[in-house]
């Protein structure tokens, strides 16, 4: 690479051919999903059963986010400066602490600071893995094959980790589900030795990957870049994609099991929304090529919206696995290309703080939603949620339709 990067070789780095980074990123990337998948799902069911309340849970789910709202754009900023191994690592053992937390002491408070220390750890991976990424891809279109790929770990993690939950929590104890995510975090630590130390460094010149020169006179503040309107699009897709993902997996859970159905069969319908996602994704490149990027955006956001309304009308387990098929082709689509669009948009200098900005975004709903929406559930009820969740997508999903769409040249 030219330009401003900067590649420190070690011992370590192996080799950094564009396959073999790809592969040991998408290796990373489905290990912590699958402690993510594993885990989220379960802390419900194990708050529920140790006395909280629809409320408490909602706060216990936000504080996931709560870290990562206030550390994401330092932790980019950490990232161009000493480069993506480091962090990658040390989130590495940040997840795997906090999977042991609820392992070894079994009560609320541990459910807590599990989650505060998943999250935070949790920043670091997803910011550095996609900087990776992106900086070892050599053109925009791979770069959004790239991404593609990366998110299609994440969904295809998002599908076996809920049903490795189900069948674990129902047959052996919610103990074991958190043994095994902690395994899932430590196994990618071999993995990451041989990330590449990349370093951002400042340049006017654009990079062989296409960026134009107007991309790096968009300016040097990741908060200028919200003038961008396709950026702010990609965001607000971003978010409203993660806090309906978490939404669902957090509430669906307690929904079930009112409705009679079994830990098993709940984690087959959130594995099955997982798996829609990883066969959208599989297709996202040629179909965003065939529609356009904002079309596919603003599709994927009402299709998730008219699933989540239709849930509260699905009478058995088979008509909600079609819903939650439904919820992740539209769900599928929003995050690899808000991250495309993220990085895309971003000087060659401060991808990570743009990336951060981007995922201090998604931490902000994923913050305030849960909180939210446990009020609403204590006060109208818990199929409630699910109804003004899907206004909320659809109602975001016109507001983004409604103003003025420009092809702007960096964020193309």
């Amino acid at each position: 690479m030219k330009g401003n990067l900067l590649l420190k070789a070690s011992p370590l780095s192996g080799d950094h051919s564009d396959k073999t980074v790809l592969r040991n990123a998408l290796l990373i990337m489905f290990g912590f999903q699958m402690m993510l998948n594993m885990s989220r799902p379960v802390i419900t069911l194990f708050a529920s059963g140790l006395g909280a309340g629809t409320l408490q849970i909602g706060a216990l789910t936000s504080s996931y986010a709560l870290l990562p709202l206030l550390l994401a754009i330092h932790a980019g900023k950490l990232a161009d400066r000493v480069g993506d191994r480091i962090p990658i690592l040390l989130g590495s053992v940040g997840c795997a602490a906090g999977m042991a937390m609820p392992f070894l002491f079994p009560s609320l408070w541990a459910l807590y600071v599990s989650q505060l220390a998943v999250g935070v750890s949790h920043v670091f991976i997803a910011i550095c893995l996609q900087n990776v990424l992106g900086h070892a891809a050599k053109t925009k279109d791979q770069r959004d094959a790239y991404f593609s790929m990366l998110s299609m770990s994440v969904a295809l993690a998002g599908f076996i980790g809920p049903v490795a939950q189900g069948y674990l929590a129902e047959h052996v104890s919610y103990s074991a589900v958190f043994l095994i995510a902690m395994i899932c975090c430590v196994l990618p630590l071999g993995v990451a030795r041989y990330i590449p130390v990349l370093k951002r460094g400042g340049s006017k010149a654009a990079e062989a990957g296409g960026e134009t020169p107007e991309e790096e006179a968009s300016g040097p503040s990741a908060l200028g870049l919200l003038r961008l309107p396709l950026l702010r699009n990609a965001l607000m897709t971003s978010a409203l994609v993660l806090y309906s993902r978490d939404i669902f997996v957090a509430y669906f859970p307690l929904y079930g099991s009112r409705l009679g159905i079994s830990e098993s069969s709940i984690g087959w319908i959130i594995a099955l929304q997982g798996l829609a996602m990883v066969f959208v994704r599989f297709f996202l490149p040629a179909l965003t090529k065939l529609l356009g990027r904002e079309r596919v955006l603003l599709g994927s956001i009402l299709t998730a919206g008219l699933a989540f309304v239709l849930i509260p009308y699905a009478s058995s387990v088979y008509l909600l696995l079609l819903t939650s098929v439904l919820m992740g082709i539209g769900l599928g689509c929003g995050q690899p290309l808000s991250m495309s669009t993220t990085y895309n948009a971003s000087p060659k200098n401060k991808t990570g703080e743009v990336l951060g900005l981007r995922l201090a975004t998604n931490r902000l709903s994923q913050l305030v939603a849960p909180l939210f929406f446990g009020v609403v559930g204590t006060w109208v009820g818990l199929v409630s949620v699910f109804y003004v969740s899907g206004v909320f997508l659809i109602g975001g999903a016109l507001l983004m339709k409604s103003k003025p769409e420009q092809k702007t040249a960096s964020v193309s």
